[in-house]
């Protein structure tokens, strides 16, 4: 993932709202959200090439999703997957607090990241950039290539685009919710070059990739994924994707009960 956009408790019907863009180059093999069949109660997508993912939910509220953190200072020269940590998280027990404390101990072996973790109750962040792990309090959050709430444009959009989403009435309309709720994070603008972060990849990469939602040939918004988890803790799930240039290329959904059951 490359921007999430997350409400933590400020709706008082859906506890979690997420809004993501999974950014990646169209080359690298990719299966779309499914429930795993080795794992029947994690909903994800799935990268193929080291096995892991980049967000995904289980039945019982367990949430994960990952972002790399551009131009970290330093990066292991053989680093692990970042993706299997979240499916690490996903597949396992422990708390959220606990994995968190557990993966500090060996946060370095990853090049730079941001890791959300959930279990239908709390909300914790933590970067190997900082290695400090954060209890989140209610609010809305968002995350991108930076530490969570850097305030590059395109993140400051979507936090306020989420906002006003959660107050307009749209998260009760089922027919329409995950379409506004992708609205979010879909602005194809680009931001001008005084408004562009400095990460290291200069002003021409730095411009394409200010853009919520981004477009090239060979890298750009692969899936959006929304999520809206309900207080009794059913699951609304979706995810677009996309070809190169930003072109549609499909869409599944996902309405998971409490219970188990689809």
């Amino acid at each position: 993932m490359c921007l999430i956009i997350l409400a933590h408790r400020q709706h008082h019907s859906y506890p979690l709202l997420v809004a993501a863009n999974r950014d990646e180059y169209y080359q690298r093999p990719t299966e779309p959200a499914q429930i795993w069949p080795e794992s029947g109660d994690l909903l994800a997508g799935k990268d193929l090439t080291a096995g892991g993912t980049w967000l995904g939910i289980t039945r019982a509220g367990r949430f994960a999703a990952i972002t790399n953190h551009r131009n970290p200072p330093t990066t292991p020269s053989n680093p692990r997957s970042r993706g299997l940590l979240t499916l690490d998280y996903l597949r396992g027990s422990m708390s959220p607090g606990h994995y968190l404390r557990k993966l500090a101990q060996d946060g370095a072996a990853y090049a730079g990241f941001n890791l959300l973790l959930g279990d239908g109750k709390e909300l914790y962040y933590y970067s190997n950039i900082e290695g400090v792990s954060q209890r989140l309090a209610p609010g809305i959050y968002g995350v991108s290539n930076a530490l969570l709430n850097t305030p590059w444009p395109k993140l400051k959009k979507g936090c306020q685009r989420l906002q006003r989403f959660l107050h307009s009435g749209e998260v009760e309309a089922h027919e329409q919710r995950h379409a506004k709720l992708a609205e979010v994070v879909s602005d194809r603008a680009l931001e001008p070059d005084h408004a562009l972060p400095d990460t290291g990849v200069g002003t021409d990469l730095e411009r394409l990739l200010s853009a919520q939602f981004i477009c090239s040939e060979e890298y750009g918004t692969r899936a959006t994924t929304t999520v809206l988890v309900r207080e009794d803790g059913g699951i609304s799930f979706s995810e677009r994707s996309f070809r190169a240039g930003g072109v549609a290329s499909g869409m599944r959904c996902f309405e998971l009960s409490p219970g188990g059951g689809e």
